[in-house]
């Protein structure tokens, strides 16, 4: 306690002769010496935004909010009501949606710090914040592996490869587990600590702070969290690929064998169609991915070991809103394609407007697809 004593007086010696003389507005005037104990170093000598800034990322969240919130609460409300979406496989979608939907729950304290143009609601409500974003964030990384390895399974063993429902619980349990020691350990200032960011109006873990302890954590929770999903899903998902052309190639080699000119009849032509969605699906759910999380991965790794010079205020906003703009497009990507699940928005709320066929006067069909559908085209 001392020591933080200690800094909090040095941050305010360092800080005051940059206040005065010049007439500058400060990213940090008005704080108290309290509140200068949480802000990294890096952001004392930067002047405070515009207003502007503030109004328009203020709006911006106002409209990730309102669009993860509908879209993800959909995703929840459909899945956990309708007893022939409740598949294991859409267990873990439904985890997904879970998690982005309480990655935009925390965005008030954001919206509320931008229309007070600093840290209005103090270290409290950064903590909070970057609590959530912690679980959250990591969760949704570690739901989208689990999704991959689920579809990889699915695709090349279709015989024993599907996931039972305890295996999906066990995959879930074991996501929220392996996401907790890295939220909770800089939550308690353990190992790593929460610290605001940016314009100070967002919260995440400190990747500025010139220690080993520091650098450290940043390097580990970077491989932990990021590099280590993001390998996996790519090979997961190229798994898929590879095994939806091997396919189609042998179709086409075995149609030669035989002389004719394709092997598909008009009846196949819907399985089709599922083949280049599944490449479709693996392709844009690892772009989505990559460019969600990678600008905040980069960030982080230039504030541990590279020119934290390179890192403003408005530059550290950006991957910010990057990784809360995924949380808008994973409803669609992995829920509101799949057929079965438009139906029932259909049945459900008519005044949507969707045109989704009903495929259940093909029975016989729909038993066989319909248990590889949630893990290739949701």
């Amino acid at each position: 306690m001392e020591n933080e004593t200690q800094n909090s007086n040095a941050y305010g010696a360092y800080f005051a002769p940059l206040r005065s003389g010049d007439g500058v507005k400060m990213l940090v005037d008005g704080l108290s010496s309290a509140e200068l104990e949480f802000i990294p170093e890096h952001w004392l000598t930067y002047p405070a935004p515009p207003a502007s800034a503030h109004t328009a990322l203020a709006l911006m969240y106002c409209f990730f909010t309102a669009a993860a919130l509908i879209g993800n609460g959909l995703v929840i409300y459909i899945f956990a009501t309708t007893k022939s979406l409740r598949t294991s496989s859409n267990l873990l979608i439904l985890n997904l949606a879970i998690f982005d939907f309480i990655m935009m729950a925390k965005a008030p304290i954001f919206i509320y710090n931008s229309a007070m143009r600093g840290f209005a609601i103090g270290s409290l409500g950064c903590q909070i914040f970057a609590l959530v974003g912690s679980y959250s964030g990591i969760g949704a990384a570690m739901t989208n592996l689990c999704i991959a390895y689920d579809r990889h399974s699915t695709i090349t063993r279709p015989l024993d490869g599907r996931l039972s429902r305890g295996k999906a619980l066990l995959l879930i349990a074991l996501v929220w587990i392996y996401t907790t020691p890295w939220s909770l350990l800089p939550l308690f200032r353990i190992w790593g600590r929460f610290v605001p960011e940016g314009y100070l109006t967002a919260c995440s873990f400190d990747y500025l702070t010139n220690t080993f302890d520091t650098k450290l954590f940043t390097a580990c929770i970077f491989i932990c969290a990021y590099a280590i999903p993001l390998t996996l899903i790519m090979y997961f998902y190229s798994g898929i690929v590879k095994q939806v052309f091997a396919h189609e190639a042998a179709l086409r080699e075995q149609a030669k064998k035989m002389n004719v000119e394709s092997l598909r009849s008009n009846q196949n032509a819907s399985a089709e169609s599922a083949e280049i969605r599944i490449a479709k699906a693996a392709l844009t759910v690892c772009f989505l991915y990559v460019a969600s999380w990678t600008p905040y991965g980069i960030m982080s790794l230039i504030g541990a070991f590279g020119d934290q010079k390179l890192l403003s205020p408005g530059v550290t906003m950006i991957p910010a809103i990057a990784c809360k703009g995924v949380a808008c497009i994973d409803p669609w990507v992995y829920a509101i394609s799949h057929p079965k699940y438009r139906q029932e928005l259909q049945r459900r709320m008519p005044w949507l407007q969707i045109r989704e066929p009903d495929d259940n006067a093909s029975t016989g069909t729909n038993n066989t697809t319909n248990s590889a559908a949630p893990a290739a085209t949701a």
